[in-house]
């Protein structure tokens, strides 16, 4: 398969200069060739998006592909998976759509080690209505829910996800494409939870490409096994500060997934129903 047989006919609404066009630039071509190197079919792939103008990239990928409502691409993504172990989910979700009203899901599906994965448009402003301010926007936002600017601190989304169990933890950016195709392959192919926070730069509404461009670097030389080194390079930038930003590859483990683990209940369970049942038989 070739990166131009995933295209699509229905015509693409972002803004120029959205950072939206790298993920969709990015995430296609790696679809493609896992599928011609026979490690993920097409055919076996979900595409899960939200509401926002990320959820726009479900219309650009010809694959099979599900809408939900605002906060529950990852239920949905859940439910996919559970029903059809044999498939390949991937949550498309913006920082708003995640990390606000869908958080909740996020830290479960995190600490559940669900076998999905969820990458995020973080543009750090809700630019489908037009600039309010989101978990991730910096303090002294301005914004028209916010126009004397934002007064809290944002969150840092990769400590959140790792803290709450989360097996593979990256974040990229919308300036560098070629990273980001490393990233997705390795987070699709990865077993359980993989989480991949994008800054993806809102051009019309919250422009911060020339200040990623100063600060971002690629994480090297780093091993994503080591858990307290990858938890001092997510502190390094904290979404607020001035700092450098590394991007790349933070954490990854194996571990046993929600799947494995859903199985195990359920075998267990019909044990438990068979002896009671068979106690029943033998009391009647």
């Amino acid at each position: 398969m070739k990166t131009k047989d995933l295209g699509t006919t229905a015509p693409n609404t972002w803004c120029p200069g959205c950072g939206n066009f790298a993920i969709l630039n990015a995430i296609k071509p790696v679809l493609a060739d896992l599928d011609e190197e026979g490690l993920v079919a097409i055919e076996n792939v979900v595409l899960v998006s939200g509401i926002g103008c990320h959820g726009k990239i479900a219309d650009y990928v010809k694959a099979n592909s599900f809408y939900a409502i605002h906060g529950r691409t990852i239920p949905v993504a859940t439910g996919i998976k559970l029903a059809n172990p044999d498939l390949n989910v991937i949550c498309f979700a913006g920082d708003g759509d995640a990390y606000a009203e869908g958080l909740d899901h996020l830290i479960f599906a995190a600490k559940r080690n669900i076998d999905i994965t969820t990458i995020i448009h973080d543009n750090r402003v809700y630019g489908l209505t037009t600039g309010q301010y989101t978990p991730t926007s910096p303090s002294g936002f301005l914004g028209r829910s916010t126009p004397a600017g934002l007064e809290v601190p944002p969150i840092n989304p990769l400590e959140i996800v790792f803290a709450s169990g989360g097996s593979f933890v990256a974040r990229g950016y919308s300036h560098g494409i070629e990273l980001l195709k490393d990233i997705f392959r390795e987070a699709i192919l990865h077993r359980g939870f993989s989480f991949v926070d994008v800054l993806q730069v809102c051009a019309t509404f919250f422009n911060l490409y020339d200040y990623y461009n100063e600060r971002v670097y690629t994480l090297e030389e780093h091993d994503p096994r080591d858990r307290d080194r990858a938890e001092e390079k997510m502190r390094e930038w904290d979404y607020n500060s001035d700092g450098p930003i590394p991007l790349g590859i933070f954490y990854r483990e194996d571990a046993s997934t929600f799947g494995d683990n859903f199985m195990k209940y359920n075998s267990k369970i019909t044990d438990l129903e068979g002896r009671i049942r068979g106690a029943l038989e033998g009391f009647l």
